[in-house]
């Protein structure tokens, strides 16, 4: 069997991807600010859940069977910007207008954290994520969804586990892979 490794460049198509969700991410922020200063974490966690169940239900009935004509493509940008955001907020706390260049620094650090951790879990796990459907890229998301309302439930207090932030790093990374399989494989 081919090594994975050979055939792809995790690191190049990582950030292609991340290039994608940035360029939306910034193109949305031309059309409404930062509006999204205001939503608490908990908020933005709900706004991701829909966008996953989205992606479930196209991915169960059919993209032939959606109302509205957009694919699943969307939607995982959708999760990567808006799990940044959340981290973003988790860093500032919800509040006022901040400048498009603040914004844009801060989506940057959380894109980098996220794919600082990628990297590192990826060389421990050799690129397992290559051998999976997408699908479950979608079901792990909805896991991370349903742990982070957990915690957030609990006031952000875990005994064992991981804080919200580490999930939505999770999250955005799981989403990254998706559209990397999207782009690039067969």
């Amino acid at each position: 069997m081919e090594s994975v490794t050979q055939k792809h460049d995790t690191v190049k198509e990582f950030a292609a991807m991340t290039a994608l969700c940035k360029d939306i991410f910034v193109k949305k922020m031309s059309d409404y600010g930062t509006s999204w200063r205001v939503m608490r974490p908990s908020s933005l966690t709900d706004q991701i859940y829909i966008k996953a169940r989205r992606i479930r239900s196209i991915e169960e009935k059919g993209e032939g069977a959606a109302k509205v004509n957009e694919g699943i493509e969307p939607e995982f940008i959708g999760i990567v910007n808006y799990c940044a955001i959340a981290l973003i907020q988790l860093a500032l706390g919800p509040g006022e207008y901040i400048s498009h260049e603040k914004a844009t620094a801060l989506y940057d650090k959380a894109i980098a954290d996220s794919t600082a951790l990628m990297l590192n879990k990826n060389h421990d796990y050799d690129e397992a994520w290559r051998h999976m459907r997408i699908s479950s890229f979608t079901d792990i998301i909805l896991q991370k969804l349903l742990r982070t309302r957990e915690i957030e439930d609990h006031n952000g207090k875990t005994l064992i586990s991981e804080g919200v932030d580490a999930n939505y790093m999770d999250m955005i990374n799981y989403a990254l892979f998706a559209l990397i399989k999207l782009h690039y494989e067969d």
